[in-house]
């Protein structure tokens, strides 16, 4: 019987990839780029099944054009990239890879607290340009951290993940989410409140909710402007949720008093004003960039793809109204 036909639109770690090829018939975008929708949906014709990613715009002309595909496995958590209603309507599987990537996001989060409020990234420069000539009382000082209060903005296994972290500096823990999360108070005493207070009592605030459209902008000028002039606020969910023309302004004028970002509204596009600016940190995408990490994201989205092919309902399916065929 001939193999399926699988297309992986960019290369990923080798583990998933060696699942693939053991069993079907593998071609992989041999750019290291993103692909033009134009060249996505030439990939994607023919194909019985797809390995994509979040940078790939899944929409609903992709989608028809991979007439004979049976699943869509996004080698990500979030899945905005995929017409999933599309999909499901054409009778195909959209897979994701959820929990994968909990523990090193939060840790990137920390990465971007602690590197945001210490200054990390402006005295490095600093003092590879051989500016350092002795200590100085005045020189880069920053935020606290031990003791202050952190906002979590979601409360799903990434913020929880984060509010594990937090109880080492002994922090004070605040969290808006669309609900109550009882084991997140329990375990690190953390406080439901609305949007409005946990930003006007955070000195942190730390984004992980998912981008919807209620969520977009979320962060917006008069969210910025109720933080304190001492808070600092990171992004490791997902762009649009942060209104980055307004967070530029709020930077510039001191409504707050840094940021730490990994994600961004236009990405891979990055508002022009933010690139400057020395009390931002700028990171491109990488919160799950561990070894460890991503070969799990591959071989998750491996097995989900393969189930699929199988005539098997996958582990992760993201749309459970498709009939798996």
């Amino acid at each position: 019987m001939a193999k399926k036909k699988v297309y992986v639109t960019r290369s990923i770690p080798s583990a998933g990839l060696q699942m693939l090829e053991k069993e079907c018939e593998v071609e992989i975008n041999p750019h290291d780029r993103v692909l033009s929708h134009e060249e996505l949906i030439r990939a994607v014709s023919g194909r019985d099944g797809v390995l994509c990613l979040l940078t790939d715009a899944v929409d609903a002309a992709v989608l028809s054009a991979a007439k004979q595909a049976k699943v869509f496995a996004n080698y990500a958590v979030g899945y905005n990239n995929v017409d999933v209603a599309t999909a499901t309507k054409l009778g195909i599987a959209v897979t994701n890879t959820p929990g994968v990537l909990t523990e090193a996001t939060a840790d990137m989060a920390w990465a971007l607290l602690m590197a945001s409020a210490r200054r990390i990234v402006e005295s490095d420069k600093f003092t590879r340009e051989g500016k350092f000539d002795g200590w100085g009382p005045k020189m880069f000082i920053g935020g606290d951290i031990a003791g202050r209060t952190l906002g979590l903005v979601g409360a799903g296994r990434i913020g929880s993940a984060v509010a594990q972290r937090a109880r080492g500096f002994d922090m004070k823990i605040l969290y808006h989410n669309r609900s109550r999360n009882a084991e997140l108070e329990s375990k690190y005493g953390a406080t439901l409140v609305d949007l409005n207070t946990l930003l006007e009592q955070s000195d942190y605030v730390s984004l992980h909710a998912p981008f919807t459209p209620e969520t977009k902008h979320m962060i917006n000028a008069a969210a910025l402007k109720r933080m304190k002039p001492k808070a600092y606020l990171i992004n490791t969910a997902r762009g649009p949720i942060v209104d980055e023309k307004a967070l530029v302004v709020a930077l510039k004028e001191g409504w707050i008093a840094g940021a730490g970002l990994d994600v961004y509204e236009q990405e891979p596009k990055i508002e022009a004003g933010l690139i400057g600016l020395p009390n931002v940190v700028l990171c491109p995408h990488i919160a799950s960039a561990t070894e460890e990490t991503r070969d799990k994201m591959s071989t998750m989205a491996a097995s989900n793809l393969l189930a699929v092919l199988h005539g098997e309902v996958p582990p992760n399916l993201v749309n459970p109204d498709v009939k798996v065929r």
